[in-house]
């Protein structure tokens, strides 16, 4: 299946801005059942410098320079991508999930590709008892590592409620937690933490979901997820954003997908900084 991805973003700011620096993370990744057949960025006001570069998880980062004063900044991102792959059933027999742990604490690379960066607790997501607890009820012993997941994922749907205005980017993760109520970050990070709490290694990733909606209701789109990471396999579940309906795995309805700064759980599309006459200011796009 070929899918072609367009993702815009615009400001519009209430006074000039003279000058702006933009780091972007929005070019999907090949592997993994999906190859980038193209991508392109276009920025307006025309970017004065423009900088590419790989991180240590080998995320496609853009760094841009913007010195033409604007009051409107536009990034229109279209992307090209051919998808082939089969998710596994929920049913599917997969490794119990204590094996699981073993092998991530038995790994000693710390290379992009191992278990140890996305196993401990991070600054955003930090492991606490009454998560791991919440977590532990999905994972009774001998079970499989896919049912768990797939368990977990279910409950935080039932227990939490979908609400922009209960948190904000900065929200620590007991609080959210309390409160039951946040939005796709607040919730990938309550999984996150669960799952590392129990030893399992869980990330923070970034895509984009085409769902197939019941009959006569809208398609909805999404972008957030976590994932676990088994030693050599992936085992991926959906903590995304829901208004209305339920959460799609990432099967053949998945699109593209792409790492975000994934050992610290942070996951962020773009990020920008400006300056005026009224000093700086930085912005972000989370998930």
């Amino acid at each position: 299946m070929i899918y072609d991805i367009r993702h815009v973003t615009t400001y519009s700011y209430e006074s000039p801005v003279n000058f702006a620096r933009c780091s972007l993370r929005l070019e999907p990744r090949s592997g993994d059942g999906q190859q980038l057949v193209s991508h392109s960025v276009d920025i307006r006001p025309r970017p004065a410098h423009r900088t590419v570069r790989h991180d240590f998880f080998g995320t496609h980062t853009e760094s841009v320079l913007i010195e033409t004063p604007h009051r409107t900044l536009r990034i229109d991102s279209r992307s090209r991508v051919s998808v082939l792959r089969r998710a596994p059933g929920r049913a599917t027999q997969s490794p119990a999930w204590e094996s699981v742990r073993d092998m991530a604490f038995e790994a000693t690379s710390l290379g992009p590709a191992s278990p140890i960066g996305y196993v401990f607790a991070s600054p955003l997501v930090p492991v606490q008892r009454p998560v791991t607890d919440y977590a532990s009820i999905s994972f009774p012993p001998g079970s499989g590592i896919l049912a768990g997941a797939v368990d977990l994922m279910h409950r935080i749907r039932t227990d939490f409620k979908y609400d922009p205005k209960a948190t904000v980017i900065s929200t620590p993760l007991n609080e959210v937690f309390e409160k039951r109520h946040g939005v796709c970050q607040d919730f990938a990070h309550v999984m996150i933490a669960g799952l590392r709490g129990l030893g399992l290694p869980a990330a923070y990733v970034s895509g984009y979901l085409r769902t197939v909606p019941p009959p006569g209701k809208p398609r909805r789109r999404s972008a957030g997820s976590a994932l676990i990471r088994p030693m050599t396999s992936w085992s991926r579940t959906i903590t995304s954003c829901w208004r209305s309906g339920g959460i799609f795995p990432m099967s053949r309805r998945s699109m593209a997908s792409s790492w975000d700064r994934a050992s610290k759980s942070s996951a962020w599309r773009w990020m920008c900084c400006r300056w005026n006459d009224q000093g700086s200011q930085c912005a972000s796009e989370r998930l």
